[in-house]
């Protein structure tokens, strides 16, 4: 089975409301990404576009786009080696979007696109959005003095 980040779309798109999430990379709108996360997202701020033309090029990429007008509303990214572990990063909800369950329902597509892989674990880190991953089944890790990190945190 091929994992290439660019023809890997297992399954076909969610639909969610007047949305539909999909996994396909030419539908990307890579400006847009960088809008968000540079102007709008803490983790990302000030983010340079070359440095995330490149993250999006080495990962795995969901957007969900609006069904009548096509235009990207949300984002995720996914960092993973397709046998043992995910790191699940730069999801983001365009601010009109916002409050309708769309984040909840794309990080329910990346789990669910994720399944058939058997992942052992999905990682992610968020300051202030618990209550969307925790409707998806993440939880706090029970063991967090095994984990470490190198540069940023």
């Amino acid at each position: 089975m091929s994992h290439s980040t660019t023809t890997d779309t297992p399954g076909s798109p969610v639909m969610h409301g007047a949305y539909e999430i999909s996994a396909d990379p030419a539908r990307i709108d890579a400006a847009r990404v960088h809008h968000w996360l540079s102007t709008d997202a803490y983790w990302a701020l000030g983010r340079p576009r070359e440095k995330q033309d490149s993250a999006i090029a080495g990962s795995l990429n969901l957007g969900a786009y609006h069904r009548e007008t096509g235009e990207m509303s949300a984002y995720a990214r996914v960092v993973t080696d397709y046998a043992t572990f995910a790191w699940l990063c730069d999801v983001y909800v365009d601010r009109p979007a916002r409050g309708t369950g769309l984040g909840t329902a794309l990080v329910t597509a990346v789990r669910d696109h994720l399944a058939p892989y058997g992942l052992r674990r999905i990682l992610l880190a968020t300051a202030d959005a618990h209550g969307v991953y925790e409707k998806v089944g993440f939880t706090p890790l029970q063991n967090p003095d095994k984990w470490m990190a190198l540069g940023q945190q």
